[in-house]
């Protein structure tokens, strides 16, 4: 029997335009853009529709945006008959995760992501964090590494843990940059500075987290409706209070990305469908275990090649 997992992106996968053809044919996927308008008492869908990009990728605005796009895509699925046995999502990703999972409501997702992405944003000055790929190298000698180079002073860890030999390491501007460096020196093939506002997935976030807490406080969590695969653990999330728990952790954690695909793996999941803009996590899959079959959905054409391979499938039999 077929075993399907959804998987939401994470940051970096926001583009101007994204979920267009859906919102402009779909009134179900219409409503989506109009109720995150309306939980967050701004034009989000503006922003994701037509821009300007600057605004878009704003931390707070980027993470409102791809969590409305991809719960919009993962019910288009449900709808035509796709329905997940697992779902797990890269870093803010998660929470799109648990919306399908049934444990959080899309308006209070949509509210809590935006406050996330504000008080991420609040946590280091721009220009004072930085995170870099780093490619080619085992774990074990990165974190070798890091360990040295935060001893000596410039906070710099593992923040990703993407797939065989693609690492993100996150810190102090000046702590990523002697990393990268040492990395090269250790043996690393390239180390890859990254486009963002703040050094996510490190302990710089951690004054973020609380705040987070606070809000998480005020909101009413239910037990998920399916598996939902955590990033700090790669493990199941079984009830509030370790979903909770890990929301809070996820901030200044790393994301153990591979180890939640091949968790998912090892429970017979070998369809794995990315609801969203972009294709960087089924890349990712793909490299953790070319075996498994991946599907990203972010167009009418991309679900129409979803729904004529789903033919072959056996679901939910």
């Amino acid at each position: 029997m077929t075993k399907i997992a959804f998987i939401f992106p994470g940051q970096g996968s926001q583009t101007v335009g994204m979920g267009q053809e859906f919102v402009e044919n779909t009134a179900e996927s219409k409503a989506f853009y109009e109720n995150a308008d309306k939980a967050l008492g701004f034009e989000l869908s503006k922003l994701m529709l037509t821009g300007p990009v600057e605004e878009l990728t704003l931390t707070y605005h980027a993470q409102p945006a791809l969590l409305t796009t991809g719960v919009m895509v993962a019910e288009k699925l449900r709808a035509a008959g796709i329905t997940p046995d697992y779902a797990a999502g890269h870093s803010l990703g998660e929470y799109g995760a648990l919306v399908i999972a049934g444990v959080l409501s899309f308006e209070d997702a949509v509210t809590i992501v935006h406050k996330r992405g504000l008080y991420m944003n609040e946590a280091v000055p721009a220009g004072q964090g930085a995170m870099a790929a780093i490619l080619g190298m085992e774990l074990n000698a990165l974190h070798e590494v890091t360990e040295k180079v935060t001893a000596a002073g410039d906070a710099v860890q593992v923040a990703n843990v993407n797939c065989p030999g693609q690492i993100v390491i996150s810190g102090t501007k000046e702590g990523v940059e002697k990393a990268s460096v040492a990395a090269k020196e250790a043996g690393a093939k390239r180390a890859i500075p990254l486009v963002v506002s703040g050094p996510f997935h490190s302990e710089l976030m951690r004054p973020s987290s609380e705040k987070l807490r606070a809000t998480l406080g005020g909101i009413v969590l239910s037990a998920p409706q399916i598996p939902v695969i955590g990033n700090v653990r790669a493990d199941e999330l079984q009830d509030v209070s370790a979903i909770q728990h890990e929301l809070v952790e996820q901030v200044y954690s790393t994301v153990q990305w591979e180890a939640s695909i091949r968790e998912m793996i090892a429970k017979g999941v070998d369809v794995f469908i990315e609801c969203g803009p972009g294709k960087v996590l089924s890349g990712l899959v793909k490299k953790i275990d070319r075996s498994v079959a991946t599907y990203c959905v972010y167009d009418e054409s991309s679900l129409e090649a979803l729904l004529e391979a789903s033919k072959e499938w056996t679901i939910n039999a």
